[in-house]
């Protein structure tokens, strides 16, 4: 059982520590999965009992299946020590836990990642420390876990199964270990951040980061995601474009029905390649290196008659080259289009680099490069910098730091 309270051991300086150690196991061993009701609510009775905030962690199989479902969640409290739950074969029963961790403060690290396969369980934190991004706003360069684990608080951890498929059962007992040691020291490192960006006079804008990520609705679904397609740059001409979409539509359509990630099916390389050479038959088809495997092979098939029903479509049901959007040209477009645009993108650019030195923080995390952009391009009509800020996303703090130097910015040089 884990101490009542955490005992950090963390120099309140954010310097290195003179010594670090390898954390191997867990200090209260590595726990079995949770696999059944019976399990969980007895954890859970255990986390309400428990004091202070609760770490979290989630491991997904990226590159494995489709989705981002979550297949293995770590929990960490002090007074209730830490769980592995499995939610396969608990097939969605979470609200139990849901009320459990209601009201508390979670912990996380980059928090971005897990919220959205923890909210697929009906897990939704009320409030929370993502010490990743907590991080970033300290100025820290190596912002990993691993990384801020051995300069605040002096320990090594074991990182080598990160990229593990988490879907495979039974799962292995370094992979647990390795899962446990996830949150081991997350609560204690929230502690040392807190501290540090409390004497960077930064706690306020990372609470206000928080609480922007802990109310964010979840994202929306992407506007044709068969143009993310890695190599598209490569792909010229509507037709062609209309063979990634029917490719990639045809192989998403199948790693959803199999639970497979589409890369393993088909990877993008073939798309792409099919799309510049339109091949019409088997021999087409298996000449081009990105379909020599044999699985591939065994879905010739599919793969022709995807590339058959775009010959057919007339030229208006072709895509356009690009998704219509409200955001503005590319950067290096601007010089052409509107100069005077480009000229105060240079110097919004300029203005929030130094106050981003000045303030120790990634210029992206004082301010989006998009909202700089967009900003830029459309100055609003009214001069209300701060108004055009919070109305595309921008956080107070951002706001009162950027909206002065911006506001100079705008004002074309006599």
């Amino acid at each position: 059982m884990a101490d009542d309270h955490p005992s950090p051991t963390y120099p309140h300086d954010a310097e290195q520590p003179h010594h670090t150690a390898l954390l191997t196991e867990p200090r209260d061993g590595t726990p079995e999965p949770i696999t059944d009701p019976a399990g969980l609510a007895a954890y859970v009775a255990r986390l309400l009992a428990g004091t202070g905030p609760v770490a979290v962690d989630a491991e997904r199989a990226s590159g494995y299946r489709y989705g981002q479902r979550a297949y293995l969640i770590q929990i960490r409290r002090a007074g209730a020590g830490t769980a592995l739950v499995d939610p396969i074969p608990l097939a969605g029963d979470f609200e139990p836990l849901a009320e459990a961790l209601t009201g508390v403060e979670w912990v996380l690290h980059a928090a971005s990642q897990d919220l959205p396969c923890l909210a697929e369980l009906g897990l939704r934190p009320s409030k929370l420390f993502d010490t990743e991004l907590g991080a970033r706003l300290a100025g820290f360069e190596r912002v990993g876990l691993a990384a801020l684990t051995e300069s605040l608080l002096g320990y090594t951890l074991e990182k080598h199964h990160s990229a593990a498929d988490w879907s495979s059962r039974p799962l292995p007992e370094s992979w647990l270990t390795y899962a446990a040691l996830d949150v081991e020291l997350l609560v204690e490192l929230r502690y040392a951040l807190g501290t540090e960006l409390e004497r960077q006079g930064k706690l306020a804008w990372a609470e206000e980061e928080f609480a922007a990520l802990a109310s964010a609705a979840p994202p929306a679904p992407r506007t044709d995601p068969w143009r993310r397609t890695s190599g598209m740059h490569k792909v010229r001409g509507a037709r062609a474009l209309g063979r990634v979409r029917a490719l990639w539509t045809a192989r998403d359509t199948l790693a959803a029905k199999r639970d497979t990630a589409p890369g393993r099916i088909l990877p993008d390389a073939a798309i792409v390649a099919a799309a510049q050479h339109d091949p019409k038959n088997e021999a087409e088809l298996f000449a081009l290196p990105a379909f020599g495997g044999r699985a591939t092979r065994r879905l010739a098939k599919l793969w022709l008659d995807a590339l058959s029903d775009v010959r057919a479509l007339s030229d208006k049901e072709l895509p356009t080259a690009a998704v219509p959007n409200d955001a503005p040209p590319p950067p290096h477009r601007w010089a052409d289009k509107d100069p005077e645009a480009a000229d105060r993108l240079a110097r919004a650019r300029e203005a929030v680099s130094l106050l981003a030195g000045e303030y120790g923080l990634p210029q992206e995390n004082l301010l989006t490069p998009d909202i700089v952009r967009r900003l830029c391009w459309s100055p609003p009509e009214d001069g209300d910098v701060p108004g055009f800020l919070r109305r595309h996303g921008a956080r107070e703090w951002q706001i009162e730091l950027t909206s002065p130097a911006l506001v100079t910015a705008l004002i074309t040089p006599q």
